[in-house]
């Protein structure tokens, strides 16, 4: 069999692209603004605030949670959910390094 795509790529730039993946649909951004202006949120208030079904917020929470950006946790019948700390340090200092590394020289077409 011939390698896949991704092992091709390193761990990091793997790593990257799927968090990239998952924040890049504009109900995740909001959410995670929400998350962040709130330092904690309950599911159920993401609907309130963001207008959208409940369904659409669980699967959109589900994405973010598998990237490792948010972190959730059961308090009676809701879940919680956060940022993720060392998940959203890294995805920082990650895009921060790519954005850097880029020097403007005018030499390009």
């Amino acid at each position: 069999m011939g390698v896949t795509k991704s092992e091709i790529y390193t761990e990091e730039q793997n790593k990257l692209a799927m968090q990239l993946k998952a924040i890049a649909h504009p109900a995740r951004i909001a959410i995670l603004q929400e998350l962040i202006k709130a330092n904690a949120c309950i599911c159920g208030d993401l609907v309130t605030e963001l207008g959208l079904a409940q369904a659409t917020i669980s699967q959109h929470l589900k994405e973010l949670k598998n990237a490792g950006l948010i972190q959730g946790t059961i308090e009676g019948v809701s879940v919680c959910y956060c940022i993720e700390p060392k998940a959203w340090k890294s995805l920082q200092a990650e895009l921060n390094q790519l954005f850097t590394s880029y020097k403007d020289n005018n030499n390009c077409c």
